[in-house]
């Protein structure tokens, strides 16, 4: 009797090479739009309502700027919660589209006021038109992108943000030569022209079947205990990363002066543009996503703990290009867990959901980098906040440790 044939296991199928589809361009290209138009403007805001008269400024007092901002900030990320919910309701693309709109208006108003009631109108406007397209924005890249490709996705996205951030405030400090309105006016025309882009590429992505009433899924999300644990601790991250605008940017002009924040940001989105979609492809390379996550928010709070050793602007900045390389490594690696978190029907919502962190992380973030450092200042302990927040680091690298068991492989979190 003869031996049996041995059995071929045919080899598994490579995945498919990642090619961007019109929609992911048009995502991409939109994404450098909105920043750019973004940075255009809200940093003029302060330099022409607050600036001295007779420099062309309005001579508001810095605590009338502060409230317009912040107001913004709140209704943007109140809204966003929402917009992510509706998405799943009625697909990104019409939300993403009535958002770019209503963020046109608010900013091209802000070009016609002089009062502070309208201008905290059109802040507002604006805010609202940020918090409609957040949400759809990051569902419809999870829709438009295969699970093994969503990492790439997600930072070429950011990529293309950090590009605008670079680009925009030297557009807009340009147009502040000719006027504030010129300017703003020029930052709504580019919300108009995303808006074109992304009605001529982005097909209307309808909604899963089962997606419910409006909220229903942001009760699922919040439901979704794994989930919600990641939300929750991801709030130490953004206390974090808030700190680049806050301790970070007190720091920088108490070794260099004011003319330090130049510098400072511009090695930030610098880096950004120029390392993270090759920082990314190597991370994909050697560590699972949720490894990944973990081991930048532990470089985060370590640059931030090393900040307490720097006595110099260039020793500062050495540990800002650390500080970024753990930022530039949450944010895709962040998305791409969201999305395997979230079932088909319900993304908008989880994208939304988790924008509490942000929201909630950003604000406490704010608050507490100057109470530390004004801390640290009066008890003669320098080290105080930086030391504090290395802690804080640690504390969230290990609490995603924990709240991301189990996530190593696609597919994996859906029904946690």
């Amino acid at each position: 009797m003869s031996a049996p044939a041995p059995v071929t296991v045919p080899p598994a199928p490579d995945p498919a090479p990642f090619r961007l589809s019109a929609a992911q361009q048009g995502l991409i290209a939109s994404n450098f739009l909105m920043w750019g138009g973004f940075f255009a403007v809200i940093p003029l805001v302060t330099v022409h309502f607050s600036g001295p008269t007779a420099h062309g400024g309005l001579g508001w007092s810095a605590a009338s700027v502060g409230l317009v901002l912040g107001l913004r900030q709140v209704t943007q990320q109140g809204l966003t919660v929402f917009g992510g919910a509706w998405s799943d309701r009625l697909g990104p693309k019409p939300l993403i589209l009535a958002g770019c709109l209503l963020r046109t208006l608010g900013f091209a108003w802000m070009g016609f006021t002089d009062t502070l009631p309208v201008l905290l109108a059109a802040a507002t406007l604006a805010g609202v038109g940020g918090g409609l397209f957040d949400a759809p924005k990051s569902a419809a890249i999870t829709q438009v992108t295969p699970a093994g490709h969503r990492t790439r996705m997600f930072s070429l996205t950011s990529l293309s943000g950090n590009a605008g951030m670079v680009t925009g405030p030297l557009i807009g400090a340009a147009l502040l030569g000719l006027s504030f309105r010129t300017a703003a006016l020029a930052a709504a025309s580019v919300y108009l022209l995303a808006a074109v882009v992304l009605a001529v590429t982005l097909p209307h992505l309808r909604p899963e079947r089962g997606a419910g009433r409006s909220l229903d899924g942001l009760r699922v999300a919040a439901q979704n205990t794994r989930f919600r644990r990641f939300t929750l601790v991801l709030i130490g991250y953004f206390i974090l990363s808030t700190q680049i605008n806050v301790a970070v940017t007190l720091k920088a002009i108490a070794l260099a002066g004011e003319s330090a924040t130049g510098p400072l940001y511009g090695l930030s989105a610098g880096l950004a543009v120029a390392l993270q979609y090759p920082l990314l492809r190597a991370v994909e390379r050697f560590l699972p996503t949720r490894a990944a996550l973990v081991a930048a928010v532990a470089l985060v709070g370590l640059s931030l703990g090393l900040m307490s050793l720097a006595t110099s602007f260039p020793a500062l900045l050495a540990c800002v290009a650390l500080y970024s390389l753990g930022t530039m490594t949450v944010y895709p690696t962040q998305q791409t867990l969201t999305s395997r978190f979230a079932p088909p029907e319900r993304v908008g919502s989880y994208f939304g959901f988790s924008a509490i962190s942000l929201g909630v992380g950003g604000a406490v973030g704010s608050v507490l980098g100057g109470a530390l450092v004004d801390a640290g200042a009066r008890a003669g302990v320098p080290a105080l906040p930086w030391v504090t927040l290395a802690v804080i680091g640690l504390f969230t690298a290990l609490g995603l440790h924990w709240a991301l068991q189990g996530m190593d492989a696609p597919g994996e979190a859906a029904q946690a």
